[in-house]
């Protein structure tokens, strides 16, 4: 009896995706619930699991371009005397292994063929030479086809840039307070909450507190129509070795700080691990991403199609600054806020960035929401 291996659900408007590889071999034996292969769509990776126990058949190869419901392999069940043959030769002495080996064929000593000598070559005139430096450049470089990932991720950035009137404002945030308050309280909450209090989720709860103030930054436009969201489903963007995605976490304006931080944590391990289904990219309202991580001091994030907002996190840096007459040090960043401008005014952006930057130096606010 043998049981199709099918391309799963790809998720809303997805019609395709490419069979990236199989992690098994064709004839190989699999076990039930095995991660036989990977897939590619333009918005994630996914893995396919095995059904059933059984001997792998390949029937559409790696690099293929696959639909959802398409069959392509198949498990067939394994004969006792075939599940007992790998354990029985695995347990076959050393000695009758070697005994069964033909004997190693010696060969003659290898002999180098004697060098060429090349005349010698006439001087070049400095065209010439940059002719053959632009060849030689080209054989040096490697060349691969884009990823299905990548491909989208780049449509997509030239979207947003054709179709958005994409502006940005910035402001900087004194996040002293913040980091006391997180360094007094972290060991309790990761003991309540066996979670870790991560920056993001504070950012999280901050950017939530400017939205109810400012809901038009989660938003956006459809044909002639505004659609306006009654939930704040958060985008975190999330750097991945095929990339960058945008999980979202659902809901997000209704959940505990703690709540907040599990979610953020999950959909965050599981992109860099390749495991988002389709359903986990769908659907944000606005996106929070964090050049901080990789030293970015200041940049100009790029909408998240359909989205209207997008909050820009950089990195930390202590700073001299003037508090009440007086030059003191403090942990210092800068915030960015990319907005559409054919939907959100000046205004409205501006007042957003100004509230979440109160949130984070007074973090009060968002426990009392004032």
């Amino acid at each position: 009896m043998a049981v199709d291996i099918r391309i799963p659900p790809l998720g809303e408007s997805i019609t395709e995706a490419t069979l990236v590889r199989w992690l098994k071999d064709d004839g190989a034996h699999v076990d039930a619930d095995e991660v036989v292969l990977e897939l590619e769509t333009e918005k994630a990776a996914m893995e396919v699991q095995a059904e059933t126990a059984g001997r792998l058949s390949i029937v559409v190869p790696a690099g293929s371009r696959v639909e959802p419901g398409s069959v392509v392999g198949r498990i067939t069940e394994e004969a006792p005397a075939e599940r007992a043959a790998p354990a029985a030769e695995r347990a076959a002495p050393v000695e009758s292994v070697a005994a069964a080996r033909p004997a190693a064929r010696v060969e003659a000593p290898h002999r180098e063929p004697p060098a060429r000598v090349e005349a010698p070559r006439p001087p070049t005139t400095p065209h010439d030479g940059d002719g053959r430096s632009v060849a030689a450049s080209e054989t040096d470089a490697e060349r691969e086809p884009m990823s299905q990932l990548r491909r989208t991720i780049a449509a997509r950035l030239v979207e947003a840039q054709r179709t958005a009137a994409i502006l940005t404002t910035f402001n900087e945030v004194d996040l002293g307070e913040l980091m006391t308050l997180r360094a007094r309280h972290r060991e309790r909450f990761r003991a309540k909450h066996g979670v870790d209090l991560g920056l993001m989720s504070l950012f999280a709860r901050a950017v939530i507190h400017g939205l109810r103030e400012v809901p038009i930054l989660n938003a956006r436009i459809d044909g002639t129509d505004i659609v306006k969201p009654r939930r704040v489903h958060l985008g975190i963007a999330v750097s991945t070795p095929r990339g960058l995605v945008v999980p979202v976490v659902r809901d997000a304006d209704g959940q505990s700080l703690a709540a907040l931080e599990k979610a953020i944590g999950d959909v965050a391990r599981r992109a860099r691990e390749g495991k988002l289904a389709p359903a986990d990219l769908a659907g944000g309202t606005f996106t929070i991403t964090n050049g901080g991580v990789f030293g970015s001091l200041l940049s100009t994030p790029i909408l998240n199609p359909p989205q209207s907002g997008i909050l820009g996190m950089h990195k930390i840096e202590d700073r001299p600054v003037a508090r009440e007459g007086q030059v003191v040090i403090r942990p210092m960043m800068y915030v960015a806020v990319s907005y559409d401008h054919r939907l959100v005014d000046g205004e409205q952006a501006v007042t957003f960035l100004v509230r979440v930057k109160e949130a984070l130096e007074d973090p009060a606010r968002m426990v009392l929401e004032v």
